[in-house]
């Protein structure tokens, strides 16, 4: 929709933030290494990261450090599907979908129809 609109392409790309993560040692799966490519020249763009969710920030902050190591973009802004609050780092998204207030026993899953096969945003109670 956006190169329709823009009349011209948007590039995308994927960060991955697995070796960036600040709770490497507390999870219980070890990162696998992927390609270290976001698939185009990051140096003086404007880049707008996207999530799902955004909870504490660290994820962001992950990325962002993934992001820095591929270049220097002119702008970096933020765009979340789900801002559920309980931040610990200042970090604030620019472009929000919805705000859901939650509880910290609380999860909210997205589902999307191209890795679940269904569209659907759910706020479950986690179990200890």
């Amino acid at each position: 929709m956006i190169d329709n609109i823009e009349k011209q392409p948007a590039d995308t790309g994927v960060l991955d933030i697995s070796f960036y993560r600040d709770d490497l040692s507390t999870r219980d799966i070890r990162p696998v290494v992927t390609a270290g490519s976001v698939g185009f020249d990051v140096n003086g763009r404007d880049i707008i990261l996207i999530d799902d969710v955004l909870y504490t920030g660290r994820t962001i902050r992950a990325a962002l450090d993934a992001l820095f190591d591929h270049g220097r973009p002119k702008s970096v802004q933020l765009l979340v599907l789900i801002d559920r609050g309980h931040r610990e780092l200042p970090i604030e998204a620019r472009f929000v979908g919805r705000t859901v207030q939650t509880s910290e026993r609380e999860i909210i899953e997205v589902k999307l129809n191209e890795i679940d096969n269904q569209e659907q945003v759910l706020l479950v109670e986690r179990i200890d």
